[in-house]
């Protein structure tokens, strides 16, 4: 009896001396984010699949714009064996998406925000929940969607997950009255729990298009004024979790075909509150814009690639783009569109 005693208080002193050990550091990881791939998707979504794949990255995460919807994307001509019609290409569109775009990625989680063209008649965003619910409803999303609200069965086109001490956000500002007041309420619920939550060191936060007053202003949620008035909320709460609970905050979104960096570095924002960390990253396939003219120095147009997040053990992020270069592209993909769209797509896919 003396012995067990003295072996079960060997063992309850090492516990807690076990409990008292700082918690050993997090590894680095990856993931990878780019938007808009209409156009020549098909093309550049299997090379960054395969950027990914060779970066170790955890999953990829989709800002929007799957094909273009409102016309024939180039990629989508050049496999029709006779000139496709409309109707047929508003019909496949999506599921081309999938089999050339999103399959390339293999076992690597694929993370989608919903886009404006996903929002061009026929397309509703009814058609889009129906469509792509396998990729909003994995176990991960309804394990979080419900552990925030057990009553909540329903999909929805925003939604975050949790991974490593980072909170990860996707929102929808896909059509000009969003943020609606739903989703405004739903985001704040969750940026207020992340602010009492210790365990959450980052916010990572991914839509569409720009939050409003960028470098970018031009083409992002400054261009309907509902739109920017909630953006501006949104920007707010975030500016106040950054600055209250000292969280890291960054902010992605693609829309504007380029790569920019320090987008919300503007007259605007330093002169209201303060400068969150935020990138354009709509690079993915879709017709290159030009730059606008007081684009940050480190901008890039006329290129295709990839953001990649390096998670840092503290967990603040490294964010560096991946520019692709057409001996990226995968042998196969080459050979099913040949060597001269291939080309095609990086020399003439012109600036809008």
């Amino acid at each position: 009896m003396f012995r067990a005693s003295r072996l079960a208080a060997f063992f309850f002193c090492a516990a807690t001396l076990f409990a008292a050990l700082p918690a050993p550091a997090q590894q680095p990881w990856t993931f990878a984010v780019s938007g808009d791939s209409r156009n020549c998707g098909d093309i550049v979504m299997p090379a960054i699949a395969a950027g990914a794949h060779h970066d170790q990255a955890a999953f990829y995460w989709h800002l929007g714009d799957f094909r273009a919807i409102y016309d024939f994307d180039q990629d989508y001509k050049q496999q029709a064996a006779a000139p496709p019609l409309i109707s047929d290409y508003e019909n496949n569109a999506w599921d081309d998406f999938i089999q050339n775009q999103l399959a390339p990625f293999a076992d690597t989680p694929v993370y989608l925000a919903i886009g404006n063209h996903e929002l061009i008649p026929p397309k509703t965003r009814a058609d889009y929940l129906i469509q792509f619910a396998d990729w909003l409803d994995t176990p991960d999303l309804k394990q979080q969607r419900l552990h925030d609200n057990p009553k909540d069965h329903r999909l929805h086109t925003y939604y975050h997950w949790q991974r490593g001490g980072i909170d990860f956000i996707t929102l929808d500002n896909a059509s000009p009255e969003q943020f609606d007041n739903d989703q405004l309420a739903w985001l704040e619920r969750v940026l207020d729990a992340d602010a009492k939550d210790s365990s959450i060191a980052t916010v990572v936060v991914a839509m569409h298009e720009s939050l409003p007053d960028s470098l970018a202003r031009g083409h992002s949620m400054s261009d309907v004024p509902q739109a920017e008035a909630s953006g501006r909320r949104a920007y707010t709460d975030l500016l106040k979790l950054q600055q209250a609970a000292t969280k890291n905050i960054y902010i992605l979104a693609s829309h504007s075909h380029f790569f920019m960096d320090g987008i919300f570095n503007t007259d605007y924002w330093r002169s209201n509150d303060g400068v969150l960390s935020g990138w354009i990253v709509g690079t993915a396939g879709a017709v290159r814009y030009v730059l606008p003219q007081n684009a940050s120095p480190a901008a890039k147009t006329n290129v295709y690639g990839y953001l990649l997040a390096t998670v840092k053990s503290d967990r603040t992020i490294d964010f560096q783009f991946h520019e692709l270069q057409e001996k990226d592209v995968p042998p196969e993909v080459v050979t099913r569109f040949s060597q001269d769209f291939v080309h095609q797509c990086f020399i003439a896919n012109p600036p809008h």
